[in-house]
C-alpha cells in the first residue's frame, strides 16, 4: 500500500506545474477558443481555486515529509513557494502588474514543486517505509 506522503507529494506537484500551465498558455488557450466558444472566464476565481486546492496538499505532504524524515529545509522551502503563490493572488495587480502576477506564480508553484519533489526523492533515497 502506498502511504499518503507520496501520493501528495505527487498530487503537490502535478497541481503546481497545472497552476503554472494555466499562468503560461491559458491565455493563448482562450484567444484560439475565442472564436468557437462564447465563455466568460472569470481568471481571479481559477486562480482561487488553484490556491485553496494546492495549499492543502501541499501542507499536507510537507508536514508528512518532515514527520517522516526530519527535514526542515523542504518543508520551509515549500512553505516560501506557498506564500508567494498566495501573494500573486492577494497583492492587487495595479501594484505589481500583470508580468509580476505571472512572475510570483511561476516561481511560487516552481518553488513548491522542487520542494515536493525533493521531499519525495529524499524518501526514495532514504528507502524508508513510509512509502511502503
Amino acid at each position: 500500500m502506498i502511504a499518503t506522503q507520496e501520493i501528495t507529494d505527487k498530487i503537490a506537484i502535478s497541481l503546481s506545474l497545472a497552476c503554472a500551465f494555466h499562468c503560461l498558455f491559458f491565455p493563448s488557450i482562450l484567444l484560439v477558443l475565442s472564436n468557437f466558444v462564447s465563455i466568460n472566464f472569470d481568471n481571479e476565481l481559477i486562480h482561487f481555486s488553484l490556491l485553496l486546492t494546492i495549499v492543502p496538499f501541499s501542507i499536507y505532504g510537507l508536514t508528512k515529509g518532515l514527520r517522516n524524515h526530519k527535514k526542515y529545509l523542504f518543508f520551509v522551502l515549500g512553505l516560501f513557494g506557498i506564500i508567494i503563490l498566495s501573494l500573486a493572488l492577494l497583492i492587487n495587480k495595479e501594484i505589481i502588474g500583470e508580468f509580476g502576477e505571472v512572475f510570483l506564480t511561476l516561481l511560487g508553484s516552481t518553488i513548491i514543486a522542487a520542494a515536493h519533489f525533493k521531499n519525495y526523492r529524499l524518501c526514495r533515497h532514504l528507502d524508508c517505509d513510509c512509502h511502503n
